[in-house]
């Protein structure tokens, strides 16, 4: 999974189009984009387009709103019976996780689901209270498939601008997209990337798609149909990176006692292996 579009789920203009978007996968939005008047209106529309897309080839996610806010309840209780791939759980720390795995093994059973259908993405840096935690997302539910960071909320509560006058996220945003990393890393689920806001710029986008995946995250999220191209090809490894990855997988698999060994003049170790076999998608050995 490369790509996640941020969807309003109470435009059924956008949710049609969304299907022809290119993305891996689709976030239907009840939280940011959907003013509260409209949220009865956005569930139904959500677990309508749920229902009817179950066999599209696409991943399916709900961002709900979050567990303090009193309507992330009848959030779950529209979306699950209708089969999500998965729901982002904003403001997001570790014991949030527990409470929401709680909660969704009760409207699975009542959805006549089987347990833990439905897996979570955190966004988990968006209070400063849970930039302390995200070293503690590792084994508190089976369900967590990701973990990603938010720098509008953030910015928000700091009551500052994300970015310097250069463009560059100033340090407390740096900060939170490496904490982000790291924690996911630490949890052994996929570290996703935070939006790009300038839809229009494409080389923006593009440069921080290329720093993003040099960094090890995995995936982006957009907000906009026309980034998705661009998001994909960068997440994409490329025919010249699948190649050094057979070549290193290969190599070790005919040394398997090796701890190095060399290629093209260089020597690689097992961190190395670890990383081809990641990009070839073979999982640890």
């Amino acid at each position: 999974m490369r790509s996640l579009l941020f969807v309003p789920a109470d435009s059924e203009r956008k949710l049609s189009r969304a299907q022809q978007s290119g993305a891996d996968a689709l976030i239907l939005d009840l939280e940011d984009s959907v003013v509260p008047a409209n949220r009865a209106l956005a569930r139904g529309r959500a677990h309508d387009f749920l229902a009817s897309t179950l066999s599209a080839g696409l991943r399916r996610y709900v961002r709900i709103n979050p567990l303090s806010s009193g309507a992330a309840l009848d959030d779950l209780a529209a979306v699950v019976p209708g089969n999500p791939d998965g729901v982002l759980l904003p403001k997001c720390v570790p014991a949030d996780l527990s409470t929401l795995d709680h909660y969704l093994c009760a409207f699975e059973t009542a959805a006549a689901l089987p347990l833990a259908t439905v897996r979570v993405i955190a966004i988990a840096t968006e209070t400063p209270a849970a930039m302390f935690t995200l070293g503690g997302y590792a084994g508190i539910s089976e369900r967590l498939e990701g973990i990603t960071w938010g720098a509008e909320d953030l910015a928000a509560c700091l009551g500052g601008n994300n970015r310097r006058l250069d463009g560059v996220y100033d340090d407390a945003y740096r900060f939170a997209r490496s904490l982000c990393l790291l924690g996911a890393a630490a949890a052994g689920v996929m570290p996703i990337d935070t939006i790009y806001t300038d839809f229009r710029d494409e080389a923006g986008l593009a440069a921080e798609c290329a720093a993003a995946k040099r960094s090890g995250f995995t995936a982006k999220m957009a907000i906009h149909p026309a980034q998705i191209p661009v998001i994909n090809n960068a997440f994409s490894a490329s025919e010249e990176e699948l190649a050094w990855a057979r070549k290193v997988v290969a190599l070790f698999a005919g040394n398997p006692q090796a701890g190095t060994v060399a290629l093209d003049g260089k020597m690689v170790d097992r961190p190395h292996l670890v990383l081809a076999r990641r990009l070839l998608g073979l999982g640890p050995e």
